[in-house]
């Protein structure tokens, strides 16, 4: 079992603060999956406020990503044609 699954089974906070899904988040037991199956679909605002960055840093991560995943899909497109 995954630990974000113990954790939210146990209600405890997640203790590896290496895991590749921990953030310091206490009211989401420390866990981004907890946090993702629990509230769905966050704003940007919500994101920046648990990662403790601003609205802006987390609006330009995902302007990168969407242009990341944009030049991935025409580059796909082309190679299909």
């Amino acid at each position: 079992m995954k630990c974000y699954k113990l954790c939210e089974l146990n209600k405890v906070e997640c203790p590896v603060d290496d895991c590749r899904y921990w953030i310091d988040y206490d009211e989401d037991l420390n866990c981004t999956m907890i946090a993702a199956d629990k509230h769905g679909p966050m704003t940007l605002r919500e994101v920046a406020k648990r990662l403790k960055v601003s609205f802006v840093r987390i609006k330009q991560i995902e302007t990168k990503a969407k242009s990341k995943l944009f030049k991935k899909c025409l580059k796909k497109k082309d190679i299909f044609r």
